[in-house]
């Protein structure tokens, strides 16, 4: 530290005035200790604080405005330096949390200057902002260390899923044509020694001449036009034949092809072409949507794989002879507002609800259903659609509250609040009764099992709400 070299001459003598100017430039809080560490006075230039936040230090030791772990810090700021001035050292500069009125914490750096007579000023900068960036890079560290170990982990399967394959893998170079990595099953197929003597080979090898200008041709092809393709080619040896399929893909700028040998089936006999029953059925196994049949009781009769899998199960027979009712969200009444309505109409289109897992996880779907006759003993079709995940431009829902939050909290105090209770749960009825009537097609008892009321107090609430017709005497 180099101090002033005429400090009286260029200074002169700083009043009180001056020096509280002084040091609400120089710092954000200032505080003038006694010898017994007592705070006596202090300034503080920063606005955001109300001053009730710090006025509350005034008489208190500066021990105990400090959390647990600065306190050894602040009693080292309230020892004298060991030397008298002018050969005073540098003020020492210690990071401190101290406590505010309100328990919450402000980081400071503090410095303690000696003014004489057992007194101590004690220059504080705000340490908030700096803090804040500190935590940012520690959560920004956490979060590369996160994902770091979530791609080598990601890396180990994938490459223990590589070398246990039992399918021939290599990967080549798109610009030279050597091979980068190959597994132990391509080794075997078209090398000599282990995975690694096949790296830096060129490729292809271990095909004869004919096959070798075949794969050329197979390579320039995709490294042209990105498609995969493959081709047969013949091993050396007279050891068989394969196929080979090429992908390419792009890694650090640089294209790499990924290529699988598998053994060739033997040419068989051209197959009759399918028949309309067996590709529809492979067509229902394979559809992303649910596909469920059951009896008129609304038991599983078949399942398909998506249905499986949405309902967090492994087999069909975990499904089959169970009630669809098991997995549809309000139990005990979506599966009966359904099968009344199939009996009625024949047909269900797009009736919402969710779908419970095995495991208790949550999906919205939507179900639209049909009635098949067969015989004496008719079934039932259910699509099941996960609509969790749709996006929509419109509105969810085109009846919203006609006051948001902050309308009805300035009525607080011109209208009683029971009024306002009252106009709120009335409101909510009514689109609760609604959205019953709606998704049960506007089938009065259905809708009253749904909301749990009877039908006669639904009828009170028609009237009421003035929702739908009037009851019939019929429908009494």
């Amino acid at each position: 530290m180099r101090p002033f070299a005429a400090s009286q001459a260029t200074l002169g003598s700083l009043d009180g005035a001056a020096m509280e100017s002084l040091l609400g430039v120089t710092n954000d809080i200032s505080l003038v200790i006694d010898e017994q560490g007592i705070v006596r006075d202090l300034s503080s230039s920063l606005d955001e604080l109300p001053d009730e936040e710090l006025t509350a230090w005034v008489g208190q030791p500066l021990v105990d405005l400090v959390t647990v772990e600065s306190r050894r810090k602040a009693l080292g700021l309230l020892e004298p330096p060991g030397a008298t001035p002018p050969a005073q050292p540098a003020p020492r500069w210690r990071q401190v949390n101290a406590i505010l009125a309100s328990g919450r914490e402000l980081p400071l750096l503090l410095a303690a200057v000696q003014l004489g007579q057992g007194r101590i000023l004690m220059c504080g900068r705000d340490l908030r902002a700096t803090a804040a960036l500190q935590q940012r890079l520690v959560d920004a560290q956490q979060a590369m260390e996160r994902d770091y170990w979530k791609f080598r982990h990601a890396e180990t399967r994938y490459r223990h899923l590589f070398q246990v394959a039992a399918e021939a893998v290599l990967v080549v170079d798109a610009t030279t044509q050597r091979i980068l990595e190959a597994n132990p099953a391509a080794a075997r197929l078209v090398g000599d020694g282990g995975p690694q003597g096949l790296v830096g080979e060129a490729f292809p090898l271990g095909v004869d001449t004919r096959s070798q200008e075949a794969l050329n041709n197979v390579l320039a092809g995709v490294r042209a036009t990105g498609r995969a393709e493959q081709v047969r080619a013949e091993l050396l040896d007279a050891r068989g034949e394969v196929v080979v399929a090429v992908s390419t893909y792009r890694q650090d700028n640089v294209s790499h092809f990924l290529v699988r040998l598998s053994q060739a089936a033997p040419d068989t006999l051209a197959q009759p072409a399918p028949s309309t029953s067996s590709m529809l059925l492979k067509l229902v196994q394979s559809v992303p949507d649910c596909l469920v049949v059951t009896d008129l009781e609304g038991r599983v009769i078949s399942a398909n794989t998506a249905f499986i899998e949405l309902a967090q199960l492994t087999t069909e027979e975990q499904v089959r002879g169970e009630t669809l009712d098991r997995w549809l969200g309000r139990t005990g009444v979506d599966l009966s507002v359904l099968i009344s309505n199939l009996r009625q109409r024949g047909a269900v289109r797009l009736f919402a609800t969710t779908l419970r897992g095995e495991y208790g996880a949550m999906t919205d779907v939507e179900i639209s259903a049909t009635m098949v006759p067969h015989g004496d003993r008719p079934f039932l079709g259910f699509t099941i659609r996960d609509v969790g995940r749709r996006l929509s431009g419109e509105s969810r829902n085109k009846k919203e509250l006609p006051r948001s939050v902050g309308q009805l909290t300035e009525l607080v105090g011109r209208v009683p609040l029971k009024d306002i209770v009252g106009e709120t749960t009335d409101l909510i009825e009514q689109l609760c009764i609604e959205a019953a009537l709606e998704l049960t097609r506007d089938n009065r008892a259905s809708a009253a099992e749904m909301l749990g009321l009877s039908r006669q107090s639904l009828y009170v609430k028609l009237r009421r709400y003035g929702v739908g017709d009037l009851p019939t005497d019929n429908d009494k």
